[in-house]
């Protein structure tokens, strides 16, 4: 048997398309000699820029038409209905049909995450999907979920969040018993929602390295290795964040430069604020993950360039490796078995 791994990639999805994919796809198949990738869409326009490229004769890299695409805008339902011959659609059918051992898509979201859960299916005994992905911290990252895909959550779809997460934070991170924490207003046991508490009594009675309640600050301090939330929290935390990012950024290039002195700092402190931009590059961090289905997806932010959808290829690749949805199942059951024996 083929130790390969197989990676769909929608070749038409994002702001840019083919533009960032296929330089994507070249530089993934440079740094990884076990990956097969196949660009999923337009055939003709897809190999123009393959021969452009250089890489026609590449073995590893292969062509799988699709005749229609999914707009950033389009509802979710429309593209279900009307565009079964999307390139997002194709590539999640080659997962299905086992061509692919995983899909890795820029496009609609939206459609996305509907699409996914109809063609793939939920991992028995998960309810909902949840779009996870590792943030910078000060220890080094954190993951987080869900980041947008459930606006309402039960305690039990809470508790099923966190032991997705920390499956995917031990085998991608190799930390079989990573610290999981449930986002709260306060770290206090009276603090938080009736679903939060309910969560939070799940969790200590049944996830032995659930660390309690994590606040806001908490997702950047390090001191949790996996943080959970529902999607509308997750979705809001998130984009504030960045905002705050793209802020303090903005007011160093300001103050920098006021005047020839601060010019002149600038120029003195240029190593040190582009090993800083390096360590928090969103690009580096790109990729989330579509947890719970039968079956690797990766969602990759609409405006990636190549370096950032390259990572969302590597993210999928370290999926594959490690098993992630097979993992997941496996915890579930043992879950099970034990509240079963109780």
């Amino acid at each position: 048997m083929s130790n390969e791994i197989s990676i769909a990639l929608d070749a038409m999805g994002g702001d840019s398309g083919l533009d960032v994919v296929v330089p994507a796809a070249i530089k993934a198949l440079s740094q990884h000699s076990d990956v097969r990738i196949i660009l999923v869409g337009d055939e003709t326009r897809l190999r123009a820029a393959v021969a452009a490229a250089g890489e026609s004769e590449n073995p590893r890299l292969s062509i799988r038409h699709a005749s229609q695409q999914v707009e950033m805008d389009e509802m979710a339902s429309a593209a279900m209905r009307n565009k079964k011959d999307s390139s997002m659609r194709v590539a999640l059918d080659l997962v299905k049909e086992g061509v692919a051992d995983a899909c890795v898509s820029a496009g609609n979201t939206g459609a996305l995450m509907a699409t996914s859960r109809f063609v793939l299916k939920m991992l028995p005994g998960i309810e909902r999907p949840a779009i996870c992905t590792s943030l910078p911290s000060m220890t080094g990252h954190t993951w987080m979920l869900d980041l947008g895909a459930n606006v309402d959550c039960n305690a039990e779809h809470l508790f099923q969040f966190s032991l997705m997460g920390s499956v995917l934070a031990g085998a991608v991170d190799g930390n079989e018993q990573p610290r999981v924490g449930l986002l709260n207003i306060g770290e206090e046991d009276i603090k938080g929602n009736e679903q939060v508490k309910k969560a939070a009594q799940l969790l200590q009675s049944g996830m032995s390295n659930y660390a309690g309640y994590a606040e806001g600050d908490d997702i950047y301090k390090g001191n949790f290795d996996v943080i959970v939330c529902d999607g509308f929290v997750g979705n809001v935390s998130l984009k504030t964040s960045e905002g705050v990012a793209r802020m303090i950024a903005e007011f160093i290039k300001q103050e920098f430069r006021r005047n020839l002195l601060t010019r002149l700092a600038a120029l003195i402190a240029m190593p040190v604020l582009r090993a800083f931009r390096k360590r928090i590059d969103p690009r580096a961090y790109n990729g989330a993950s579509l947890l719970g289905l039968r079956g690797i997806v990766i969602k990759s932010h609409g405006g990636a360039d190549a370096f950032a959808f390259a990572n969302a290829i590597k993210v999928a690749i370290l999926e594959v490796r490690e098993n992630v949805p097979e993992r997941i199942s496996a915890r579930l059951r043992s879950y099970e078995e034990n509240r079963q024996a109780l």
